[in-house]
């Protein structure tokens, strides 16, 4: 497994091509980077100061909340975010999704370490609607919006429905959380900016390598009392760390280089969703993307598509679509697909020509 990965990630460095993700950069390559667009010069970070509590500033005011808390990981971010909203009103329960990163990723962090439970206010695969929450039948402390619900394909609510989402859980004496780490690529779909998206919530996490590129870490926005709260729980949680200067400015660099252009690759991402469609026995979804990730399924084995993008990468340097995954359809696989930077040079014609020579190796392979 070890060695798979290992080819994997070598091929797609060495790829000259790639419309699924981005090239993977070597530690020095990183440094680089950061050399090149951060005052190296100045003093390192002393447990939040310095360039984490630029990044911290910069956030709060990117989503209009009175502060942010920078945290080494999500899932301490998330546990701080609902242990408060269970302290504040005294309901031990938050409403989550089956699908939501705190049931599907952090392994009930949330009921493991804070000794808090959950409900589920819908298993369908999308956000609970305003109906479904003012439904609930017990009282929660918290209600989670994830935007977009990752496992559900990164699907996003309407501009309205969220409205009424958040209208719904004040209702229902709840506060709203919103699990943003990929938030930052929601805006268009909404059509509103990242402050009014956050404006709907009491609090926001955001995430700054999921899309942005940066090295680790991520940020709890909300109230000065929230962030005030954040900071000695972080601080419970080991996540007061000595310094943190490379992952803040990694995150700095990601706003100002990556979020820009996030509206762009939203935009490709239709295009290469329509063209991978067009393939023999695809499907996407959701079909528009709801931002530049999406879900692709294709009828074969899934070590059949791995082994054939690998084999195109490493006797083509074109780095296609990997990452298979059986489903509980036999000889069809899933993928999610990642339009960013390098996938804005591929046009449809390309897509399709370059799809049709994959899915040929596949059988090939499977055959």
């Amino acid at each position: 497994m070890h060695d798979t990965r290992q080819r994997r990630l070598a091929a797609q460095a060495a790829s000259d091509r790639i419309l699924s993700g981005v090239r993977p950069a070597t530690m020095r390559e990183h440094l680089a980077e950061l050399g090149a667009g951060a005052d190296l010069d100045g003093q390192p970070d002393y447990y939040g100061d310095g360039p984490v509590a630029a990044l911290e500033e910069r956030v709060a005011e990117l989503l209009g909340t009175e502060a942010a808390v920078f945290f080494p990981t999500g899932t301490m971010a998330q546990q701080v975010a609902l242990r408060h909203g269970a302290d504040r009103t005294g309901h031990r329960t938050a409403a989550l999704h089956p699908l939501g990163h705190q049931e599907v990723h952090e392994r009930h962090a949330y009921a493991q370490l804070s000794g808090l439970r959950s409900t589920w206010p819908t298993t369908e695969p999308r956000n609970p609607t305003a109906e479904e929450i003012s439904a609930l039948a017990e009282p929660v402390s918290t209600l989670v919006i994830e935007l977009p619900l990752r496992d559900a394909g990164f699907v996003l609510p309407s501009w309205d429905e969220l409205v009424a989402a958040s209208a719904a859980a004040r209702a229902v004496g709840a506060r709203m959380h919103f699990d943003g780490a990929r938030i930052w690529e929601s805006t268009p779909y909404l059509g509103h900016t990242l402050s009014e998206i956050a404006g709907l919530a009491d609090s926001t996490y955001v995430s700054f390598y999921k899309s942005l590129g940066g090295i680790s870490g991520g940020a709890l926005a909300g109230s000065t009392e929230l962030a005030a709260y954040a900071g000695v729980w972080r601080h419970r949680y080991g996540g007061q760390v000595f310094q943190q200067w490379p992952a803040a400015l990694s995150a700095l660099a990601g706003l100002d280089r990556v979020l820009p252009r996030l509206p762009e690759y939203v935009r490709h991402a239709r295009t290469v969703a329509a063209a991978l469609a067009a393939l023999p026995g695809a499907r996407v979804y959701p079909d528009p993307p709801h931002t530049h990730q999406f879900r692709l399924w294709l009828p074969h084995p899934a070590q059949a598509l791995n082994e054939a993008a690998l084999a195109l990468a490493e006797k083509e340097k074109v780095w296609f679509v990997a990452g298979w995954q059986e489903t509980e359809v036999l000889g069809v696989s899933r993928t999610e697909v990642t339009v960013a930077a390098p996938g804005l040079e591929w046009s449809a014609e390309e897509i399709v020509e370059i799809g049709e020579r994959f899915l040929h190796a596949a059988g090939a392979l499977r055959d």
